[in-house]
């Protein structure tokens, strides 16, 4: 089944809808969400990327990143993303929103207006293997050191959503 972004302006005006992966090659401007996930203890929770996804597979990032659908709200949006890849439900809130690009390999470009949530969640995760390959929690200090040493173990867009969540916190 073909998946379609929604393409918008930098101020968020829809301009139409695109299958996903023509609009990752194109490199054109979609709506997107991120969410950060982190335990009591402040840790952040990261997915690895299942397998078989089309980019960036195997590659740890953050809780959950999507698109919404075409008449849905980015929060909406998040929390069925949440749902359907980790199996949860959890409460977040919009912390912020910025627009970057990024090249993601094989000539696909993720250009997005990026909406980011933040919640806190500890349970049991009921994981979609289509989507996510495992989940850990880690702290910032260590996550920071990881990136450091191994930048080609996370995803692209992750790096970048990151250092804004960093100068938002």
């Amino acid at each position: 089944m073909e998946e379609f972004v929604v393409l918008v302006s930098p101020e968020d005006k829809v301009l139409g809808l695109m299958e996903k992966q023509q609009a990752h090659v194109n490199g054109l401007l979609h709506r997107a969400f991120s969410v950060f996930l982190f335990n009591s203890k402040g840790e952040m929770l990261l997915q690895k990327r299942a397998s078989g996804k089309y980019h960036s597979p195997l590659k740890w990032t953050n809780a959950v990143c999507s698109h919404p659908k075409n008449g849905e709200t980015y929060l909406e949006g998040a929390k069925r993303r949440v749902k359907e890849e980790l199996g949860i439900e959890a409460d977040i809130s919009k912390k912020f929103s910025f627009i970057y690009k990024a090249d993601v390999g094989n000539g696909l470009w993720e250009h997005e207006l990026d909406h980011v949530f933040v919640g806190v969640f500890e349970d049991d995760f009921n994981l979609n293997k289509d989507e996510v390959e495992e989940v850990r929690y880690i702290s910032m200090e260590d996550l920071n050191k990881e990136m450091i040493e191994h930048p080609e173990h996370f995803t692209e867009w992750f790096k970048i959503i990151l250092e804004e969540y960093k100068h938002h916190f």
